[in-house]
Order: C-alpha cells, then structure tokens, then sequence
C-alpha cells in the first residue's frame, strides 16, 4: 500500500497526473521490482512513463537507449522542465561536442543523472561500455524494440548487439523493451535476441478509435494535398514521402501557397533539423514534411492529420507514423495516396538486398498493398495485422471504407471452393499461386507444379480476379485462413476454416473497388480546367473585357485571351494572388488589368453562393520555369532567338512558342533588337497597325488581310509578340 502510494506521490509531484493511463501502473510496478518487462502499446498509449518514473524513483541512472536523436532531445527537454534541473536528464550521442559529452559523463558520476538516452551507435563504442560500467546502472530500457527484428519497418543491426553490450556493462541488469509496432513475429525475434524471454509482458489493444484512415488513388497528389492542408488552415499535420527530393519539392509547393511548412530528412544538418522540429513544436510551423526512412521521433500530441505522398514499405511503419495524430485523443485524419508505381519503386530498392532479405521484404511490402487495395475495413485490416481480432461493426465509419456504401456478395460457393483448393494443394502455396489457379493464370509456377491439369484449373475465372482477391483477403481478416510471412507467405487453413469446408454456412463477403490510380500521377501543376463552364459568368467577363479594352484603346484579346477568361469560370479567382495562377495571366497582367475582373468575380461568387474549388489558390514551382527564366536572361543579353534555341536543342518554333507564353503572361520582353534584324521597319509598322484594330489575334486572320505573299508566318508571329508584350504589359 505504502509502494502503491509513493507511486502516485511520484506520479503527482513530477508530471502532474492524477492517475495511469492504461497499464502504466502494473508495468512501472513490475519494473521497480527487477523484473524484465515487455511493452507493447500503440503510440500515445504513454510508453515513455513506464520507464521515465521508474528511472526517477530508482537508485542509480537508467540507460535508455533509443534511435532518434530528435526523440532524446525532446523527451530531455521535457524531462529538465518536469524536474527543474538540467543534470536530471542527457543524451549521449554523435551530436554533443567532446566538452558537451565531458559534461555530461561528469553529472552521470556524480549521481546527478537519472536518465541517460543513448543511440545504438554510441552505446557500442568501447569507451562509453567503460564509462557505463563505473556507474550503478537502475535498468535498461530498449525504446522502439521493433528495430532490432528484420521483420520490423525499421531495422538496424546495431540493436542485434544490445544484448551484448549489457553483457559487459554488469550482471543482472533488468530490461524493458517498448515498442508501438510489433507483429507476433517481432515480439518472439525481439525477446529471442534480447534474451528475454521470461519478460512480462504488456500489450494494450492497438486500435486507435480517434483516428479516421483514407487510402486515394493518385491523382494530382501535389495538388490534392495542398487542397486538404488549406482546408485545415493552422493544425497542425505530417506528410510523408519516399524521397528527399520529394519531402523539399513538396516542402516548397506548400510554402508557395502561404503554408507555414518545412522539410525534414537525414541529409539536413543536425542543428537544421533541430531548429525544425523546435519549430513545429512551437507552432511557427504548422507542417513538416519528412522521408519514411527517417523517423521523425516527435512527441507532439495535437498533430491532427498525417498524410503520406508515397505508401511506407511496412504496415508497421505505416501505422506507426499515422499514430503521430491525435496522440491527445482528439481528431486525427490519416490519408495515404497510393499508385503501383510506388510499390514499383519500393521493390526495385531491394533489388540489391540478399534473397532472403529481399524475400521477407516483398512479404511486408505485399502486406501494404492488400491494406491499399482492399475494401474491407481499414482499422480491421490494420488490427489483424499485428494479431487482434476486430468487429468492424464497431468501426464507426472512421475509415473510408466502411464510410461508403459497399457492394456484398453471397460468398459461401466460392470460400468453399478456395479453401478446398488450398487444402487439396497441401497448403504449400501462397494466395498469388492460388489465385492463378482459380483464374486459369499462364504462369510459370502453375505449370512446373502441373496445376495446369488439375479440374479447378480457370474454375474461377467467370467470377472475375477482383472477386478471388477480396474473397482471399477476408478469409485472412476473418481467421478461415492464415498467412505464414516465415514461409514466403503460404496460406493455411485455419481450425475455422476446416470446420468451414465440413460445414459450410452463408456468408457475405464485400466486394472489392480497386483503387486505380492514374499514370499521370505526377500532374501536378494544378492548371487547366476542372469544371463544367460556367457559361453566364464567360459573358460577364467578356463584357469587363471589352469595356475596359475600349477605355484603354485596346483590342479585347491584348488584356486577356479566351482560355484565361473559361479558366476563370472554372476556378473563380478572387484575388490578384488567384488570378496570377490562371493560364495565360501571371503577375504582370494581373497587376495591370485584374482588378476589375476579380471585383466581378467576387460579387458573382456572393450572389450566387459558388462554393468556389481550393485548387485554385495551388500555386506551383513548376520545372517549366527554369527554361523561361533562361529565355529571358538570353534575350536581356540580346542573343539572337536561333541560338538560344540551339543552346537548349529546341527548334526555333518552339523558342517562339515559349516566347509567347512568357508575354501572354504578363512579362514584358524587349525583341526589338532581333526583330530590327530580320523584318524592315514598314513591314512593322503595317503588322503593329494590323493588330490595333483587329478583333482577335489569329496570325490565320492576320496573313490573310496583310497578304501571305508579303510575310512570312514567323514575321507576323514575332510583330504579335512585340505587339503584345508593349500594349499589354
């Protein structure tokens, strides 16, 4: 009773709670008396107070021995404030100076030091084992344990050498290990090799209910992410990718569009990286953008979105990164985009890798892309996962899937049929081999095995691929079937689907909708129209334009030309800032003839309530730019336009083509030097004279009233240019 008190002393007096978040108690408990311990709890389940209060009520420092620096210094900054003073808590790793470790070493011997984070690397190094082993060492806690199995997300070697390092550190020294993502099979491979296997063990259910999972196909990505990051203007969010160029491209896109985001991955330097993640935890910056393979170990309980740009390689790793939302139990929206390319992409990476390296990775991998393409609910799917049954009924429409209205079919026949073909194969085979066989498949595999000749052979195929592929799927979510990923993903049947094939009853299966994502996935400049016309308001603008054209003494087509104003009907700009982003317009002619245009544009919007598209505001740093940007500092040089074309192996048609994209959107360019070369002074002034009066600008019309036996399509192409470029910018 009085152990039970002085907990709740501690409790109180240092972090302030009333009372334990789940099995917080019994796992602190079991830890001050010695025991080893095994904890596995879902992130924001409070795994860092099972081993933060131990460390404070016990004699001597625990080593905590963790993968993320930006992680240690975090929860040491947490740990200084709790505690009042800064020697309570340090890490020890590759970022401290040799004066900052020396200090460091200095409040560890004087018994100052409670907590001692350490990374993997740095606690393998011979002089910190001598170090350690000076000091009356309390416990060891291994944070994010799934590290150390190759079946987890994040594997790394140097966690396969703990066990030995706490060899030499001293005898008898307990352990927990923590981990928020572990499979059956990594918790049998993390106690295995940390020679733990009379650990106690704790693990809390890993359904997160405050978190809404999406999987979309992609489309448009850049620009669909920068629609739902505007929609939640101020939360704060994460967006994963697969790449570092991605995470900077993505980090810039959302910058251009007003978005407090920046970038973070490995290749920044530490002190940037640092500076970062203050930032977001301070709320200077609303989103982070970060690679998968660098895990962004923050511990900030209001993220309310995670979206990730590219599908992680591991289920593990996926639901770990969504579990950085709604750590505070509020709400927390997780939306993947998912396209075959990527998982293209992800197998050519363990192309290289050893064959059995490359064979457990293609089973993980293959857990991802059934989670991506299935219909069955996603909170199931991801529960079944790491071996917790779930009723879906209890989901609460906080998946896509079981958020929509799904199709059934009655699949008693068909189970049946599958599960007596895989029972009557010996269950040797995975689902791919049994699909083939079901669909009447020409695959290579199927005919080594002779499973050609078998009666079941094409049995499948009227009811169609989709079908088999749901069907299979839910036997697994449903236990009929089991999944060894040991043996390169062989199905067996479960002692329910046996009863099953004895006994067979009605049941209702969903029907999967595949998620087709479109080749062109990385159609990302957000232009272009994406709307029905809004016919009434192109006659209102044409009017604006004409009036002002006749103020200005202009042609109507000189302050903006038919595509500009038809995309103004589709996105209904209502800032100059919008009005820049449309086709044909940018800076400089907005600056100069938009104002009107907007002004209409609004009052239309009010009076007829338009719920307007966000697209609209989707400004991108399109790689286009690079080449006009050339253009223009060329034709400053004065360099004649055949060379410019040269220089970047482009035809001399394709140069004007650019040319005149530039000046329709507003940027003024001086050719005068080119075309004072090539077309005599009386042939410009007749052209220039042409367009002042003409009622549209077709170089067609224009040679036909000027004579094409007079000027060549190019002369009157250029003089529209100067044309334009000195009455319309």
């Amino acid at each position: 009773m009085e152990a039970k008190k002085s907990l709740f002393d501690n409790l109180q007096n240092f972090f302030g709670f009333d009372n334990f978040k789940g099995e917080q108690e019994e796992i602190i408990t079991n830890i001050l008396a010695g025991n080893d311990t095994f904890v596995i709890m879902p992130t924001g389940g409070g795994k860092s107070m099972c081993y933060q209060l131990p460390a404070l009520m016990s004699e001597g420092t625990a080593i905590v021995i963790s993968p993320l620096i930006a992680l240690m210094k975090n929860q040491v900054d947490q740990l200084r404030a709790f505690g009042g003073t800064d020697s309570i808590a340090h890490f020890l790793n590759s970022s401290l100076t040799k004066a900052d470790a020396a200090r460091v070493k200095e409040d560890v011997l004087a018994g100052k030091t409670k907590l001692l984070y350490v990374a993997p690397e740095s606690l393998t190094k011979q002089e910190n084992v001598e170090f350690l082993r000076l000091n009356k060492v309390s416990f060891v806690a291994v944070d994010e344990a799934h590290c150390i199995s190759e079946w987890g997300h994040d594997f790394r070697p140097e966690y396969r050498k703990i066990r030995q390092v706490i060899s030499n550190i001293g005898e008898n020294i307990p352990i927990i290990a923590l981990t928020a993502t572990a499979t059956p099979k990594v918790q049998h491979d993390i106690q295995k090799n940390l020679q733990m296997n009379n650990a106690t063990v704790f693990k809390s259910s890993f359904n997160r209910s405050n978190l809404f999972y999406e999987v979309r196909a992609k489309r448009n990505v850049l620009k669909e992410i920068i629609k739902f990051v505007k929609h939640n203007q101020g939360k704060s969010g994460i967006i994963y990718c697969l790449s570092r160029k991605k995470v900077e491209e993505v980090a810039e896109a959302l910058s251009l569009n007003g978005v407090k985001a920046l970038p973070y991955h490995a290749g920044l330097d530490a002190k940037v990286r640092a500076d970062t993640q203050d930032k977001f935890l301070m709320e200077d910056v609303d989103v982070i953008v970060a690679t998968i393979a660098f895990g962004m170990g923050i511990d900030k309980p209001d993220v309310r979105y995670v979206i990730h740009h590219d599908m992680p390689k591991s289920m593990e790793g996926y639901y770990q990164e969504t579990g950085r939302a709604g750590r505070d139990g509020g709400e927390g929206v997780c939306v993947a985009f998912y396209s075959e390319k990527d998982i293209d992409k992800l197998q050519k990476f363990m192309k290289d890798k050893p064959v059995s390296e490359r064979e457990i990775g293609t089973q993980i991998l293959k857990e991802v892309i059934d989670y991506a393409e299935s219909s069955a609910c996603r909170r199931k799917q991801i529960l079944h996962y790491f071996g917790e049954d779930f009723n879906d009924t209890t989901c609460n429409r906080m998946c896509d899937n079981c958020a929509t209205e799904r199709q059934y079919f009655d699949a008693e026949e068909h189970l049946h049929r599958a599960l007596t073909l895989i029972k009557g194969l010996g269950e040797k085979f995975d689902d791919h081999h049994i699909l083939c066989v079901l669909m009447g498949t020409d695959d290579p595999q199927v005919h080594f095995y002779e499973h050609h000749l078998i009666k079941e052979f094409g049995s499948g195929k009227e009811q169609g691929e989709d079908l088999w592929k749901s069907l299979l799927r839910q036997a697994m979510l449903d236990n009929y079937l089991s999944k060894d990923i040991d043996q390169y993903g062989l199905l067996h049947i479960t002692e329910k689907g046996n009863e099953f094939i004895d006994n067979p009853h009605s049941i209702r299966l969903i029907m999967n909708k595949p998620i087709e994502a479109s080749d062109d996935e990385d159609a990302e400049d957000g232009k272009g129209a994406t709307g029905a016309l809004d016919t009434q308001l192109l006659q209102m603008l044409k009017d604006q334009r004409k009036k002002l054209a006749k103020a200005k003494g202009l042609p109507p087509f000189v302050i903006f030309q038919d595509p500009s104003l038809e995309e103004m009907c589709t996105h209904y700009p209502i800032t100059l800032d919008e009005l820049k982003q449309i086709s044909g317009v940018g800076a400089g002619k907005a600056a100069k003839f938009g104002a009107p245009f907007i002004e209409l544009i609004k009052k239309y919007v009010e009076e007829n309530d338009i719920d307007r598209p966000v697209d609209m505001v989707i400004k991108s740093a399109a790689n286009k730019s690079a080449l006009k940007v050339y253009i223009i500092q060329n034709i400053d040089r004065h360099l004649d336009l055949e060379d410019i074309a040269s220089s970047k192996g482009l035809s001399y048609e394709d140069i004007l083509r650019e040319v005149e994209s530039i000046v329709n959107s507003g940027t003024k360019l001086n050719l005068n030097y080119y075309i004072n070369e090539v077309i005599d002074e009386d042939k410009q002034d007749e052209v220039f004279d042409y367009f002042k009066t003409a009622e549209d600008d077709s170089i067609e019309s224009a040679m036909c009233e000027l004579g094409e036996e007079d000027y060549t399509r190019e002369e009157v192409q250029l003089m529209r240019v100067k044309f334009m470029s000195e009455l319309g910018n």
